[in-house]
C-alpha cells in the first residue's frame, strides 16, 4: 500500500491517465488524497456504487477531468455533485475556478466539507441544497451536472443560477439528440464534443448549452 493507503497500481493508473490527457503530473497527489478519503468514507457511508479504487480512477477522476479543457476560469456550480464529481477534481485542476458543490444528501455534503478541508481547497465550497432551492440566481458563469438528469431537467432545476451569457456544461454518454430536441425555448446548443477518457469504454460527450 502507498502513503494514501491505496494500492500502488492506483497511483500508476492515475499518472498514466493524466499524462495521456495532457494534464500535469502535479495533480496526482491531491487527486489521490481525495480518492483515498472517498474510498475510506465509502466503506461506511455508501457515497458511490463504485467501490474498487482502480475503477474509481477511471470512472470518477479521469472521467471528471475529461471536461477540464472546456471549463473556463470564473464561477461554476456543480449540481447534484454526489461526493464531489466532477467538482472536486475540477477545483484541483483549475485554481482559477470557484466551484460550488451543490448536493442535498447530508452524508455526501459532510464528506465533501471534510474533503475540502483536508485538501485545503480554497476555491471550493459546499452548498447543502437541492439545485432548484439554491437562492443564488445569476451568480454563475457555468453550471455542470455529470449524471443528474436530462438536459431539460438540468435547465429546469439549475438554469436560474446562470448569469446572462453563462453556459451549461453537461456530461453525457451517447450523443443526446432527443434530449437536445426537448430543450426549453431559448436554450441553444453551442457545441457537442466527444470526450476521450483513458481506460473507459463507451461514448462520452460534453454538451455546451447557452441560456436565453
Amino acid at each position: 500500500m502507498s502513503e494514501h493507503n491505496l494500492p500502488p497500481a492506483v497511483a500508476d493508473t492515475l499518472q498514466r491517465g493524466l499524462a495521456d490527457m495532457g494534464l500535469a503530473a502535479a495533480l496526482a497527489p491531491p487527486l489521490l488524497r481525495y480518492l483515498a478519503l472517498l474510498h475510506r468514507w465509502n466503506q461506511t457511508y455508501n457515497l458511490t456504487a463504485v467501490r474498487d479504487p482502480q475503477e474509481m480512477v477511471t470512472r470518477h477522476l479521469l472521467d471528471s477531468l475529461a471536461m477540464q479543457p472546456h471549463v473556463a476560469d470564473g464561477t461554476l456550480a456543480d449540481l447534484g455533485t454526489g461526493p464531489g464529481l466532477p467538482g472536486i477534481p475540477l477545483a484541483i485542476a483549475c485554481p482559477g475556478l470557484q466551484v460550488t458543490l451543490v448536493e442535498s444528501n447530508g452524508k455526501k455534503a459532510r464528506f465533501m466539507r471534510e474533503a475540502v478541508r483536508q485538501l485545503q481547497l480554497g476555491n471550493a465550497r459546499v452548498a447543502e441544497s437541492r439545485a432548484e432551492a439554491l437562492d443564488e440566481p445569476g451568480q454563475y458563469d457555468q453550471i455542470t451536472a455529470r449524471a443528474m438528469d436530462t438536459l431539460e431537467g438540468i435547465v429546469r432545476v439549475g438554469g436560474h443560477l446562470l448569469r446572462p451569457g453563462g453556459v451549461l456544461l453537461a456530461m453525457k454518454g451517447i450523443h443526446p439528440h432527443d434530449e437536445i430536441a426537448a430543450l426549453p425555448a431559448g436554450w441553444r446548443v453551442r457545441e457537442v464534443v466527444p470526450l476521450r477518457v483513458p481506460g473507459l469504454s463507451g461514448e462520452r460527450h460534453l454538451v455546451t448549452i447557452t441560456g436565453p
